[in-house]
């Protein structure tokens, strides 16, 4: 049975070069009959539509069109979207989840990665590392005092906004260097944050309180500028704030105000908009540490999109339960 499957690849070169490893490619071709996309570009709607009658399966990655009932129409065998990329909020529709088809992503691989520039940036900020470096370059002989005091991460209270994917492993991450957790979500079980060995609070309780906020949530109505400028007043003096999640969730011209105080120091992964202006004024600010939305960017975390997706493939063909399966409840609270 399994010889008889049929998976597409839709994800064409140079990313298919950069995500898909010569032993995630063997794989593959051992799970059944594998088509590639060839064409050195992403496929239009239709163009897929053309492409899924007698395929089984669909391995895709970023540039998938939304699947709505055009593209379906004539996808008579397909039962399983494997997604070697992050969100699917982009292209999952309701038809997918009508038809029955399951859908899989790669989302928790990505998020080992953005959780552990985050804890990166984290310590950075508590040493104070990038204001040092900044003064050896400037020519200052030997700097005897930072801005802010320097601090380790032992004991740091440490407050994540979000407890999806990154924000959990990030969770495990900080606990491992024995900082005090702290998390605001919602929709996370008091149950569920004793497993994860977090301390539940309050969104002011936590921003008050910890010396170390990271952002993790995801993009929905709820979360719209839910960092506004009385929630980033909150913030106390010193502390370190890291954003690798969106934009989307920090009023952002709040935010360039609190930073302009030099009150507290950042890490900034995410911009809106993107790519950041030349003349845009966080670009000043020495308090600020700017990276180009790369947290999630690593040469494994990119080839384990694959990897991640073709395992999931095994299973399914299988008839295993799947690891990282969307359902269509998830989508509401996910990012």
């Amino acid at each position: 049975m399994m010889a008889e499957s049929s998976i597409l690849v839709s994800v064409p070169e140079p990313l298919r070069g950069e995500i898909l490893t010569a032993e995630t490619h063997s794989h593959l071709e051992r799970l059944g009959r594998v088509t590639y996309n060839d064409d050195g570009r992403n496929w239009s709607a239709a163009e897929l539509a053309e492409r899924l009658p007698g395929v089984d399966v669909l391995l895709a990655s970023w540039g998938l069109p939304p699947l709505d009932e055009t593209v379906l129409a004539d996808a008579d065998r397909l039962r399983l979207v494997a997604y070697a990329a992050g969100s699917v909020k982009g292209w999952a529709t309701d038809a997918l989840f009508d038809r029955g088809i399951a859908v899989t992503h790669a989302a928790r691989r990505i998020a080992d990665s953005v959780a552990e520039f985050s804890l990166m940036a984290a310590m950075l900020g508590l040493r104070q590392a990038t204001e040092l470096d900044r003064q050896l370059h400037a020519g200052i002989a030997w700097p005897k005092e930072t801005p802010q005091p320097t601090h380790e991460i032992r004991d740091c209270a440490v407050g994540l906004l979000g407890m999806g994917y990154v924000g959990q492993q990030a969770a495990a991450l900080f606990r491992a260097l024995g900082a005090n957790v702290w998390a605001y979500d919602p929709y996370l079980p008091h149950e569920r944050a004793q497993e994860l060995g977090v301390r539940l609070a309050p969104l002011e309780e936590l921003l008050q309180t910890c010396r170390v906020i990271s952002v993790h949530l995801p993009v929905t109505d709820e979360t719209h500028h839910l960092l506004g400028a009385r929630e980033l007043a909150l913030i106390q003096d010193g502390a370190v704030l890291v954003n690798t999640a969106r934009a989307w969730v920090m009023d952002q011209g709040a935010l360039l105000a609190e930073l302009r105080t030099g009150r507290f120091w950042a890490a900034l992964d995410v911009f809106d908009p993107e790519p950041l202006p030349g003349d845009h004024p966080l670009r000043s600010l020495e308090n600020v540490l700017l990276t180009p939305h790369v947290a999630g960017r690593t040469v494994e975390s990119y080839t384990g999109l694959m990897a991640t997706m073709a395992d999931e493939i095994a299973r399914f063909l299988h008839s295993e339960p799947l690891c990282h399966q969307v359902t269509r409840e998830m989508l509401a609270t996910m990012a």
